[in-house]
């Protein structure tokens, strides 16, 4: 089949296509997938690139690093196997299914729930795998996961449209679900036209809170088709200011940086504080004083619930949240998808098909 794999950790030309990389086939409760589209995520740039490590210290860049520590240089702390094809948004129809799996599931189309969880403890979250990092993914032509991450869909949307969900719209919804917001919140979302952050502007309104989002100027009109409230500067000097009489209640942030204590500032007393990225960089200056006399609650949020894909997938079949598409590409021109991703000049999710 055809296969983009990556090689090894370092920049884009770790990406290689393959025409003859060896087809899968499903083991024991696994069921086998012909990719339609597949969506790109910044977990697939910082795992090729190496940026969990603690040895990074930069923003998220694309590139390779000057070192990656071998222990620790994916989502979990612990080394990658290459080669290794990554891509963890597929959507696509089952063609073949493993021992234990009924055959009535060939031909469901499918999206993938990239987390991937022992059947036997499935909320423990030290017995975690996440599909493109620990396990191939779907950057390629086919791909096998176990049958339960493989969950139906039935939807009017293309394919390419829904491969921009699993992993956004799952990251924002987890991190919701952590910070348990209402419609009594505000919540602020920084970086509001990404994947996630679009996703997290468009579930916060679901859940009936009133959503302010934070995003560059030339990226306003994309953005306020998500439903924002309010649309401010991505980093205004004075952020208090952008708010006027705005009392946030939630930060939802997936971007972290040298803007960070201006986020945090922003909180009301008894504010909570939810991360699942640190796209402009992991390293922040935090005020213990900040935080403590506020009363804030801040929550992690990676390993996602296993009720939060299925709860999405509800969502998209009844029509509460739309794709937020900005570009297709082939498969082939995956180091490009990946360039343009980087760059930032996009609103919404990039997706590949083979």
């Amino acid at each position: 089949m055809k296969a983009m794999v990556t090689m090894g950790h370092g920049g884009l030309e770790q990406m290689v296509l393959h025409k003859d990389w060896p087809r899968p086939e499903p083991a024991t409760g696994e069921v086998l997938i012909r990719v339609a589209a597949c969506g790109l995520n910044n977990t697939d740039v910082n795992t090729r690139s190496g940026w969990y490590s603690k040895t990074v210290t930069d923003a998220t860049t694309g590139g390779a690093f000057d070192e990656v520590g071998e222990d620790d240089p994916t989502w979990g702390g612990a080394p990658i196997t290459f080669p290794r094809i990554q891509g963890a948004d597929i959507c696509g129809h089952i063609v073949t299914v493993g021992e234990g799996v009924d055959s009535a599931r060939v031909g469901q189309r499918v999206i993938t729930d990239g987390w991937l969880r022992d059947p036997a403890d499935p909320g423990n979250m030290d017995k975690t795998g996440y599909f493109g990092s620990e396990r191939d993914g779907g950057f390629a032509e086919y791909a096998t996961t176990l049958a339960v991450n493989a969950v139906p869909i039935t939807s009017d949307l293309s394919d390419a449209e829904l491969a921009t969900f699993s992993c956004s719209y799952s990251t924002a919804e987890g991190m919701l679900t952590r910070a348990a917001v209402t419609e009594h919140d505000t919540v602020l979302v920084p970086g509001a036209s990404g994947g996630v952050g679009g996703a997290l502007v468009q579930l916060a309104k679901r859940r009936g809170a009133r959503v302010i989002a934070m995003a560059s100027e030339a990226k306003h009109p994309d953005v306020a088709k998500l439903g924002p409230d309010l649309i401010v500067p991505r980093a205004p000097e004075n952020l208090r200011d952008a708010l006027g009489s705005e009392k946030v209640t939630v930060v939802a942030d997936v971007v972290g940086g040298p803007y960070w204590p201006h986020l945090i500032d922003s909180l009301e007393r008894g504010g909570r504080y939810t991360c699942s990225g640190a796209i402009a960089g992991p390293m922040v200056e935090f005020d213990l004083r900040t935080f403590y006399l506020r009363d804030l609650t801040f929550t992690g949020s990676t390993v996602i619930d296993p009720q939060v894909m299925q709860n999405l997938v509800r969502y998209i079949e009844a029509g509460e949240i739309k794709p937020a598409l900005a570009a297709t590409y082939p498969l082939e021109e995956l180091r490009d998808a990946q360039a343009a991703f980087i760059a930032k000049q996009h609103t919404g999710n990039i997706v590949v098909i083979p």
